[in-house]
């Protein structure tokens, strides 16, 4: 009885690692140095505290979010593979995420309306807080 042999249409082949590595470890740095950076600037602001003035504070802030935004790019675009997509594709991500970031931002601003607008009759009248001061005699107590 002789053994029958298929050939099988599917052929795997052991896929090549050797040239990755290199593309690898830049991605590594290039997340590792702005993750670094980003914990400077936030531990400069925890050390520095009240010492520094409003507009420093602002633009640390925003620059920790910029350098935010382009590490989650980075990620996105290289472990996802979304950098690797066409266009049509890239946008049917990307605008919907951008949708709902603004429906967030939309939300919040209405519920900080909400809040300063409440017990004023909608901002027709001025808030009815009444100060009290105390008389010399009250205080001696």
């Amino acid at each position: 009885m002789s053994a029958q042999h298929y050939e099988n249409p599917e052929i795997t082949f052991q896929p090549d690692h050797s040239g990755g590595t290199k593309k690898i470890w830049r991605i590594f740095w290039v997340l590792s140095v702005l993750t670094i950076v980003e914990l400077a600037l936030g531990y400069f602001l925890y050390a520095k505290g009240t010492d520094i003035g409003y507009a420093t504070v602002m633009a640390t802030k925003i620059t920790i979010g910029v350098l935010t935004i382009a590490k989650a790019y980075y990620i996105v675009s290289v472990f996802m593979h979304l950098g690797d997509e066409i266009r049509n594709f890239i946008m049917t991500i990307i605008v919907p995420l951008a949708l709902f970031v603004w429906f967030i931002i939309a939300f919040l601003a209405d519920g900080n309306s909400w809040k300063n607008l409440r017990n004023t009759n909608a901002g027709s009248t001025p808030n009815q807080t009444e100060q009290v001061e105390k008389s010399p005699n009250e205080t001696q107590h």
